[in-house]
């Protein structure tokens, strides 16, 4: 029986624009103004904790990275309460394989209380009941930490797991873990990265290419085989 892991930011949800505007009021509170959204995407699929620590060194920000953590939570938990689009195919997806009974969980590399407001503001958690936060392990993606979490919490082995994921470093942490990938780049340029040529199945258009019956049909293949 195989069993799903779900990356959350930019593959079930599109939160990646709260994160960014969440983000750019934290580090302009702290000095750095005019943080851009091509700046902001070249931290996708890495860790809000992890991002952070990166940018208070380049910038030299004097706040420990704890206080901007806890200011970046609280801006972006204000915005993601007042709206988080689950991308509609995806929401389809789960649906299909909520009512056929399979093993899901959520593994991100967002705070726990990230996941769980937006889990349950769209209704996602009534179908993803199992999530693990990269705050509830020892490293964060590229590494396999989260993924092989959420294989333990499901009782499943890691070679039994496919894990859907919209970012190369969530790619990366797969193949460290020792599972198959559905790849749905939420940045189109990264289609090719090196990090995706492994997937077993890839949507080099990203959710506007990305299709419930496709990806259901990819996973029915291969449990039978």
């Amino acid at each position: 029986m195989i069993s799903v892991i779900f990356d959350l930011d930019g593959t079930l949800v599109d939160s990646e624009p709260n994160y960014f505007e969440s983000g750019r009021r934290t580090l302009e509170r702290h000095g750095v103004p005019a943080f851009t959204w091509e700046q902001h995407s070249r931290f996708i699929g890495i860790g809000t904790l992890e991002t952070l620590e990166i940018l208070k060194e380049r910038y030299a920000i004097q706040a420990p990275v704890e206080q901007l953590l806890a200011e970046q939570n609280a801006s972006y938990l204000e915005l993601a309460r007042t709206g988080t689009e689950v991308f509609p195919q995806m929401r389809k997806f789960v649906e299909r394989l909520h009512a056929e009974g399979a093993a899901m969980a959520v593994a991100s590399g967002s705070s726990r209380e990230a996941i769980d407001a937006v889990l349950s503001g769209t209704g996602l958690d009534a179908l993803l009941t199992t999530a693990v936060s990269a705050e509830e392990v020892a490293h964060g993606k590229p590494a396999p930490d989260v993924f092989l979490e959420a294989a333990r919490r499901l009782g499943a082995e890691p070679a039994d797991c496919v894990v859907v994921e919209d970012a190369a470093p969530g790619a990366l942490a797969v193949r460290a873990a020792g599972m198959a990938c559905v790849a749905i780049p939420y940045v189109a340029e990264t289609a090719h990265d090196a990090a995706f040529a492994e997937a077993g199945l890839l949507f080099p258009g990203g959710q506007r290419e990305f299709t419930a019956d496709a990806a259901y049909d990819w996973l029915a293949a291969r449990a039978a085989a």
